[in-house]
């Protein structure tokens, strides 16, 4: 990423949307540049959003069972390679330590790409009998992929995320393991984040290196690329071959266990940045906003009304919302509204002398921009629903632009013609054939998102003709 300096305004979303995320990320205060190439350092504004993110995700693991814990930075060459599909899928990004302090080192360190290694190893010495099992581990940590091309979240050398690691003695448990926490991150996802998504299956070229099956959360953003924004991962018994997970089972046999694992980036966050701001900046669902309330007085030469009515309003809020009191004195109220629509605060109160007379507040919402006016008694016990009623608005617009963006196709020439212009998913019966996928992806630069089910008895591939397998979503992808 090249530095780039934070300008006061921020251009028209729908004209230059890269150039609009990348100033909305600096203006907001949610990330600054880093002499290390590719690598963001992420703002206390930034990493506040991170933490709820983290806190939602947490309670529903927590809730299934699943406990946090910690594993290495630094992967041994020699256990990266013993899973041979991954270590291939994963080679190009690796980063690679050859020399601690002054010294060669006798075996190169793979900085952590993904954790399978590091863990697998373990859990062999962990897990001896059925008893032991199933293992449920989340760890929140940062990874490190070398990429070329990188932008702040969406795609950088550095990033944070959470993995879940599990072991199951069957393979149907591990497949339930692998739904559920798909569907948790569906949940966290519309419920929380207000991003509409699409679940479903991976095809074989776009699974994770190493996995039988995977299965992912795309979402569709403004400029009709998708953005993966969560995978769950079933592994079969292949990492536990390769690792030696193996238990003794109930009926007193030997048997190699079942593993899965799951993952969520602050690519979310991208995706939540881009799909909900506006031309105004960042617009933030309530329970993922730092500030899901500020307020803004209104001062007046000689009025000490102000001040105290707000900080009184502020303390009764504290109550039911995250609430910040803007009591800056060296900025105008207006400067203020600007300041807190870019870092998108979803419910804005203002309070001026005539306010305090009339025992009254003025409301502004970020999602809609729209203002009104409300007893400033009856505002606590509003807020709740207020904030609810602003995150299914946001929601509702990003589900309208999505569905509205879904294209079906059946025939080869409105098929490609609908890919290349790329104006969102584009619905297909396919033939599931790898071949077939990279044909599309060199004619079109598109691939699938994910399956959606079979395709219907008679259906041919809308691509290369030969019988259809399955539904699948196409688009071009960050």
């Amino acid at each position: 990423m090249q530095e780039k300096k934070q300008v006061k305004n921020i251009p028209p979303k729908a004209d230059d949307l890269s150039e609009w995320y990348t100033q909305v990320c600096l203006r907001a205060q949610l990330v600054d540049y880093t002499p290390v190439r590719g690598c963001i350092a992420l703002r206390p504004y930034g990493f506040a959003i991170w933490e709820l993110i983290q806190a939602e995700f947490n309670k529903r693991f927590k809730a299934t069972g699943h406990q946090n814990a910690y594993f290495p930075l630094f992967i041994p060459e020699s256990l990266l390679v013993k899973e041979a599909e991954h270590v291939e899928g994963f080679a190009p990004e690796v980063a690679w330590v050859t020399q601690g302090g002054g010294e060669e080192l006798t075996e190169r360190l793979a900085v952590r790409p993904t954790s399978e290694a590091i863990i697998g190893p373990l859990y062999a010495r962990w897990i001896q009998s059925h008893r032991d099992l199933p293992v449920l581990i989340n760890q929140w940590c940062n990874v490190v992929r070398w990429e070329k091309a990188t932008r702040p979240f969406l795609r950088t050398l550095e990033f944070l995320w959470q993995e879940g690691h599990t072991v199951h003695a069957t393979e149907a448990e591990a497949a339930r393991e692998v739904q559920q926490m798909l569907e948790i991150y569906r949940e966290v996802a519309e419920d929380v984040l207000a991003l509409p998504v699409i679940k479903g299956r991976k095809s074989e070229n776009e699974k994770f290196a190493g996995a039988v099956a995977t299965y992912a959360i795309e979402a569709l953003m403004p400029d009709g690329k998708a953005l993966q924004a969560g995978t769950s991962h079933e592994f079969g018994q292949g990492f536990a071959k390769a690792y030696d997970i193996k238990f003794t089972d109930v009926d007193e046999q030997v048997k190699h266990a079942y593993t899965t694992s799951w993952g969520v980036s602050w690519r979310i966050l991208g995706g939540l940045i881009m799909a909900h701001g506006d031309d105004h900046g960042l617009v933030l669902p309530p329970d993922v906003a730092p500030h899901q309330v500020v307020i803004v007085p209104i001062l007046k030469k000689g009025d000490e009304s102000v001040m105290p009515a707000a900080q009184r309003l502020a303390d009764e809020l504290r109550t039911v919302a995250r609430v910040k009191l803007d009591d800056r004195v060296e900025q105008s109220a207006a400067w203020k509204f600007n300041e807190w629509e870019m870092r998108g605060v979803p419910l804005r109160i203002e309070i001026g002398p005539r306010d305090v007379a009339a025992g009254s507040v003025t409301l502004a919402r970020r999602d809609t921009l729209e203002k009104s006016t409300l007893p400033a008694g009856e505002l606590a016990a509003k807020l709740p629903g207020l904030l609810e009623e602003i995150r299914q608005s946001i929601y509702a617009r990003a589900r309208e632009h999505r569905d509205a963006h879904i294209i079906e196709a059946t025939q080869r020439e409105p098929f490609v013609e609908a890919l290349k212009r790329q104006d969102g998913f584009v619905l297909a019966p396919w033939c599931e054939r790898p071949e077939c996928e990279l044909d599309i992806k060199a004619e079109t630069s598109a691939v699938t998102r994910v399956m959606d089910g079979d395709a219907p008895a008679g259906a041919t591939c809308a691509y290369c003709g030969k019988p259809a397998r399955v539904k699948a979503y196409f688009a071009r992808s960050y």
